[in-house]
Parts: structure tokens; sequence; C-alpha cells
């Protein structure tokens, strides 16, 4: 998603737009070519039934250097990010999806998995480098892409937003499907320049309009709030492969009080589940990095009580064991 030029060379005159519908293909072929479309970073589960009614789907896309605006039209469909595919690529944009027709369903996080359902007008926050599941009525949904580094800028721990809905609730907000609006308007027309102006100031306002919502930026308690917020998310990480680590032993490394801490990962289903989530997201990546190291190893050294409780713990949140997602990530082509 990034356009590079060479030294000394100018940007083309506009944003470099591209345009892919499925009505190109046979009937039978359409399915198909939506998921090759999207294998770079998608996967894109289809049977034989839905290949035969055939498919509609297009998308309108605008790019300009690390920015990337889509407008995707589709009949329902299903779409997965799972954290095997993310173990093998390089892709840790952050994208925000604005339903502007129909009925759009995502599921994130890893146990328990976290339900949120758009209508218009709503927008949703993923974080490609955690999974999700999406499941399309025929909709309308715009996307924006953007690089982790440009929305840190304006929303502190933006890992925490994954999954999360945006409501019109401030005035902040209410700006946004104006933006929209003007995007979808005069894309076209604008110089690259003036494209990636574009993209990025909607960007970042979707961004801010977040971090508003999660109360994560803004005057200095909220700076406070989010910098402990960090803090206790960083000792977490860092304690992984200690038995002991338990939301005792995070509460007494924080300066906040019980309640303070326990409401920060409410969303997360808890802070016990946070830190099992952790320690299972760790695992997945120590299958994919020690490939000779034995499960059970992995298993204990993460805290787990026995092989059995990991396994089944594995297979509730990645819906595979853990033999078969190191055999899925070393089997699996790596993108990009």
């Amino acid at each position: 998603m990034t356009t590079d030029f060479p030294a000394g060379a100018t940007a083309p005159p506009y944003c470099v737009q591209d345009r892919f519908s499925t009505n190109r293909e046979a009937p039978l072929r359409q399915l198909l070519a939506w998921r090759d479309r999207l294998s770079h970073f998608l996967d894109v589960p289809v049977t034989r039934a839905q290949i035969a009614r055939g498919f509609y789907g297009t998308i309108e896309s605008y790019r300009s250097g690390d920015l990337t605006f889509m407008d995707c039209r589709t009949d329902a469909v299903s779409q997965t990010r799972t954290a095997a595919r993310i173990s093998t690529d390089a892709l840790r944009n952050y994208v925000f999806h604005v339903v502007m027709e129909g009925t759009l369903e995502t599921s994130t996080g890893l146990y328990p998995k976290r339900i949120a359902t758009q209508t218009q007008p709503s927008i949703i926050a993923l974080d490609l480098a955690q999974p999700m599941h999406m499941s399309r009525t025929d909709c309308r949904v715009l996307a924006l892409f953007a690089p982790r580094a440009l929305i840190e800028t304006v929303l502190p721990e933006p890992e925490a937003v994954h999954g999360k809905l945006l409501h019109d609730h401030t005035p902040l907000a209410r700006l946004i499907p104006g933006h929209l609006a003007h995007l979808c308007r005069a894309l076209p027309r604008m110089s690259a320049a003036e494209g990636h102006d574009a993209i990025r100031t909607c960007t970042l306002l979707i961004a801010a309009a977040f971090g508003q919502q999660a109360r994560l930026h803004g005057n200095a308690r909220a700076a406070a709030r989010a910098a402990a917020f960090a803090s206790a998310r960083r000792f977490i990480d860092e304690n992984l492969h200690e038995a002991g680590l338990s939301p005792e032993r995070v509460l007494v490394a924080s300066p906040l009080s019980r309640p303070t801490l326990y409401r920060m990962f409410e969303y997360e289903g808890g802070l016990a589940a946070y830190i099992r989530n952790r320690r299972l997201a760790q695992a997945a990546e120590d299958l994919r990095g020690f490939p000779n190291k034995p499960v059970v190893e992995i298993a204990y050294g993460l805290g787990f009580a026995s092989a059995s409780d990991f396994n089944r713990a594995f297979k509730r949140a990645f819906d595979m064991s853990p033999l078969e997602f190191r055999h899925f990530s070393f089997a699996a082509p790596v993108f990009p």
C-alpha cells in the first residue's frame, strides 16, 4: 500500500486510482476473483453453492503514498484475518470501515469473542496486526487504510480500539460524514498532493474521534490515564512468562485503584481475560518463532497449568490446535 518515487522524481498528477469489478469475470469465476483480489491480506471462505450463484463486488481505490481510500460494494460475503495469516505477513496498518449501506458484523478478540454490528452510519476501527472475522450483507463500505505511525500520533495505545465502534455523540465525530462525502466526490479530480492531504485529514479526524470516545487523549487527566493504561499493558507483556502473573500482581504494580484498573480492561473481557489472551498471542508467536520447541514447553513457559489446558484454550481462541497453527504458519505463503 506504499508508493515510492525515485529521488528527483515528482508525484503523478493524480492519486493512483484503480477500479476492480467481478462483472468482468464469468459467473463461476466471480467470487473466486474477489477472493484472489483480497488474498494478500484476507482469507475469503467460499462454498460451491456461493460460487454457483455468482458474485457482485466492486472496489474503487485511491492510493497516495502510504494512505489508501476504498469504496467497496459487494453481495453478502465473509472475510477473515486469522492469527496464522498475521504470522506470515508484514501488514500492520490500521483500517477504518464505514458502513454506507447494508449491515456488517465483525468478530474480534481471542476469547471471549467481541461482536460489533454496524449499520449506517457507523465506523469500526481494525488493527491488521490482530485477528478479525467479518460478515457482510449486500452492502457498501468505505475503507481508509493508514500506517500505525500516523494513527499513533493522535491515538495513544491504538491497539485498544481494535473492534470498537465509533458513535456520533460528539461534535468531533459529527464532522466525519461531511469529510467522507467530500472524499467520495472530489478524489477523482484531486492531484496526488491534494488527495494525500484529504485522505490524511479524514483518517486523523476519525482516529481522534475514537481517542476522544475512549478518553485516551485530550487533557492532562486523560493523558495520565492513557499513560497508566500503557504502563499496565507493558507490565503484562514483560511478565507473560511468569507463572505468578495475575490481576493482583498487575494491581500491585499499578498506581491505579482496583476499580479504575478493572474498568480500563472491561472491553477486553476483564483483566484476567486480557492476560490469558496475551499469553495465547505470545504462544502463537513462539510456535512460529521456535519451530522445534515442543508445544508443552511453550505451554508451561507461559504459565498454563497443563498441556491439555493450553490446547483447549488455544483451539478456542484460534479455531485450530497449536500443532495445526504451526503447520499452517510454515505452509502458508509469505506476502510482502
